[in-house]
């Protein structure tokens, strides 16, 4: 059976994610014609659920790693910084000079092979390190503790290391060690704080004469997350730890399948390399730099030992996401090299030995050398991440998964089906995963709120028979509430599907507010504050409400309204590339015009909407040549348009991608638009903006050729879109999905005998619903959490709106609730069969 193939099934789950506003939610209305109900079958086992069905998804994106959980301080602590990781950086970035000429050289001095950078400091001199964000977060009474590795040409050099805040002022006592020596040894010192800053410095200042050698300069705060040595910061990981996930998938996401898949060595020293679990491991000193994908340094301080350790202490599972050689994240490109494969797999088999083989094993004991004798159970294992070259993956997969088998027959082993909820590399991949017994497949989709509320049914149709699905990120594009409600009405429908879904974790995790690549994410922080959005408080609440199975339950719908037409202007734009438009003709049915431009003149019907790119009208067409600008729309007509052709000619000139063409716009944030050569040049499809989120509604893997003219034809007939291409039809499709705001679902907590009932409200207007719970004797006080707040309400660091409220309802086996616009509700409801 297709995993795209949808049926709508009345099932209805009594876990309301309505979010009401307080005092709203009430018992014992009289009866009367209420918007809703929904009946519980209470008395009927449904689909087992998971006990990892609800997990978290580490990567190193926004700085979630360096300056985010890893608890170090000190920012380029090692002098890796290089232009490689980021254009603006040097190997002094985060660092400043206080006296003296500091230089940071890489020659046959340095510290290790791998860590190939240190610091020459002439004396006297120093240098202040800034930390991250405003600076170093130093709490008053708190322990912080110093070390570095150094060398001096002198007999001994005074070294000393103070705490300041900006203007130089001591925030604690200072800390004086002696260098002694040529040879490369460890200093440790610890600092008490007397005085609070947000801005901290860490000035560490050499006297005398000669040159002082620096490298790994340090400082941790004594306070991490269950004190561990090498730690987590505290307050990001106990938010982590209060979503009570089940499984830790890391460490990407992009950061495994792009960038070299060669080691970090001789004779070039790649920085850009995909992450290599054995790079990771063993003394933080020796571990290899690498240019992180998002525009940074990876300095692996948080690598595979510190990710295997972290989930142990959160009581997770951990799931290792490892390259198949095969590159995505827009660069698709398949790594020809046979030995190189087998090395990779070689070396994903010794990563299972490292986190459960005996200590006396080979991996086994490197693991023990670092702190964990016992293994740590490692049970599953994912192979690539969101390639968008289904074959060339999938031979690679496949030599993973029988090399992983041969030795480890218990391992889940999981396949991914690419970057996006449907089209050609989702349907190939899914047909290889399928035909080759995979046990499970790991979907990727991030989408608008209205994707969301209209795929509620998405796993309803799934083959029971496998594989199963792992649904490792996915999110709907923003932090309002009104996005954590739509992936609320998401959840409900996982739920009730529990026996094809078996994993689910929201993307990204973390992001520090000051280092943004990417948005929305659960947890947001600064270098000494951090909050839950409003979509980390809904997954807290199904995360910490799970249940064992699902009660079957139905719900009646929102009343539908008749569907609207598809109507709006048209548009123009690229995607990294250079492009050339002419010829654009806009008609009715029946022929009569509506628009027309051959660029004979200048570009005056048309609005940049987007604010980018570089467009002039040249030799009688419209030209945007800017192959680094991505999104570049030009609208141009009345959004008040339905009903019409629109035809034009369109020119790839240079670039990465092919064009895009746009229907129905109505502004930078709500429009269609056919994506011809898009991913890459790898896919063609349509996908619908709806508030700056992008959903695919049809996709192939149609490529675009550079320097043709292609002739572009999109007919619009109410909600039915036809697409020509070159005079043949390339697709159809009608967007008639309802976007469902009330969804529930019930499931069964065996520990505490209760039923647990979620419903969501996304709607705005209130639900007044009746609640039938038959076959069921039902004990009359119930536990009642409330999410609640308007629409657009955004948690941050000054004010949380999005935050639960607790209280007690008097219930009966049947009783009737408002549910307030735009809320979650769940009610723990104890239960005794009748007989």
């Amino acid at each position: 059976m297709s995993p795209l193939a949808r049926v709508r099934l009345p099932a209805v789950v009594l876990f309301v994610s309505v979010l009401a506003a307080p005092g709203v939610g009430q018992a014992a209305e009289p009866a009367a014609d209420l918007d809703y109900t929904v009946t519980v079958d209470v008395n009927v086992h449904g689909a087992d659920i998971s006990d990892t069905m609800y997990g978290v998804f580490f990567e190193d994106i926004n700085r979630a790693a360096d300056g985010g959980l890893y608890a170090e301080l000190v920012q380029n602590r090692s002098f890796e910084y290089d232009p490689a990781d980021n254009a603006a950086y040097t190997p002094l970035t985060g660092w400043a000079p206080k006296a003296g000429d500091p230089r940071v050289v890489d020659d046959d001095g340095r510290l290790n092979e791998h860590n190939r950078r240190y610091l020459r400091l002439p004396l006297p001199g120093g240098i202040i390190n800034a930390g991250y964000n405003a600076g170093i977060d130093v709490a008053k009474t708190k322990k912080y503790d110093f070390s570095v590795w150094a060398r001096t040409d002198q007999a001994g050099t005074p070294l000393t290391v103070t705490l300041t805040d900006p203007a130089g002022t001591p925030l604690a006592a200072p800390l004086n060690l002696s260098v002694r020596g040529a040879t490369w040894t460890r200093y440790t010192g610890s600092f008490t704080a007397r005085t609070a800053s947000v801005t901290g410095r860490l000035l560490v200042e050499g006297g005398g004469a000669g040159t002082l050698a620096l490298d790994m300069v340090s400082l941790f705060p004594r306070d991490t997350y269950k004190n561990r040595p090498n730690g987590m910061r505290r307050d990001l990981a106990e938010r982590i730890a209060a979503l009570h996930p089940r499984f830790v998938r890391f460490p990407g996401g992009c950061l495994v399948n792009t960038g070299s898949m060669y080691g970090y060595e001789a004779p070039g020293w790649e920085r850009r390399r995909s992450y290599q679990w054995k790079d990771t491991i063993g003394p933080v000193e020796e571990r290899s730099t690498n240019a992180n994908f998002w525009g940074y340094n990876q300095s692996y301080g948080i690598g595979y030992y510190e990710y295997l350790r972290f989930a142990e202490d959160i009581g997770a599972m951990p799931l290792p996401v490892v390259p198949a050689l095969v590159t995505g994240c827009g660069q698709n490109r398949a790594t020809d090299d046979p030995a190189l494969l087998r090395r990779h797999i070689q070396d994903t088999l010794d990563l299972i030995e490292f986190a459960n083989g005996p200590a006396d094993s080979t991996w086994g004991r490197r693991r023990a050398e670092m702190g964990h004798p016992a293994p740590f159970g490692l049970t599953h294992i994912a192979v690539g991440n969101e390639e968008n070259l289904p074959d060339a993956y999938f031979a690679n997969f496949l030599s993973f998964r029988a090399a992983i088998k041969a030795r480890y027959p218990g391992v889940v082993v999981l396949g991914n089906a690419g970057p996006d909820d449907a089209g050609a590399t989702f349907a190939r991949l899914w047909q290889l995963n399928r035909d080759a017994g995979v046990d499970m497949v790991d979907e990727h989709y991030y989408n608008s709120p209205t994707w969301f509320l209209q795929n509620n049914e998405r796993y309803d149709a799934y083959d029971r028979n496998g594989p199963e699905v792992f649904l490792g990120e996915y999110a709907s594009q923003d932090n309002k509430l009104y996005n954590a409600l739509a992936e609320a009405t998401y959840l409900t429908g996982l739920e009730r599907n529990a026996d094809v879904v078996r994993l689910a974790s929201y993307a990204p995790l973390l992001s520090n507010e000051d280092y943004v690549q990417w948005r929305p994410d659960l947890i947001w922080f600064d270098n000494h504050a951090s909050w839950g959005s409003a979509n980390y408080e809904v997954q807290r609440l199904f995360m910490n409400n799970v249940g064992d199975y699902v009660v079957p339950s139905t719900a009646t719908g929102t009343p539908s309204q008749e569907d609207q037409p598809i109507s709006g202007a048209i548009g123009l734009s690229t995607w990294g590339t250079a492009a050339a438009y002419d010829d654009v003709r806009v008609s009715t049915p029946d022929g009569a015009s509506l628009f027309a431009d051959d660029f004979s003149g200048t570009d005056a019907n048309w609005t940049n909407i987007a604010g980018r790119g570089s467009w002039a009208v040249t030799g009688g067409a419209y030209v945007q040549s800017d192959t680094a600008a991505e999104n570049t729309m030009v609208m141009a007509g009345d959004p008040a348009w339905r009903d019409y052709d629109l035809n034009l000619h369109a020119t790839k000139l240079s670039g990465r991608e092919g064009f895009l063409v746009g229907f129905g716009v109505k502004d930078s944030g709500n429009y269609y638009w056919w994506n011809l050569g898009g991913w890459n040049n790898t896919q063609t499809a349509v996908e619908k903006a709806e508030g700056g989120g992008k959903s695919t509604l049809i996709a192939d893997g149609t490529a675009i050729e550079t320097a043709r003219r292609y002739d572009v034809t999109i007919q619009i007939r109410g909600r039915t879109v036809t697409l020509l291409l070159d005079g043949r039809q390339w697709g159809r499709f009608t967007d008639s999905e309802k976007a469902e705001p009330f969804r529930q679902v019930v499931t069964r907590d065996n520990r505490t005998g209760e039923l647990v009932v979620k419903v969501v409200n996304a709607a705005a207007t209130p639900a007044r619903t009746t609640v039938r719970l038959n076959g069921a004797n039902v004990e009359r006080g119930a536990r009642v959490t409330t999410l609640t707040g308007d629409r657009d309400d955004v948690n941050t660091r000054y004010t949380t709106p999005v935050t639960p409220r607790e209280s007690r309802l008097d219930v009966a086996s049947t009783f009737t609730y408002t549910f307030q616009a735009y809320s979650v509700t769940f009610f723990r409801i104890k239960t005794r069969s009748s007989s």
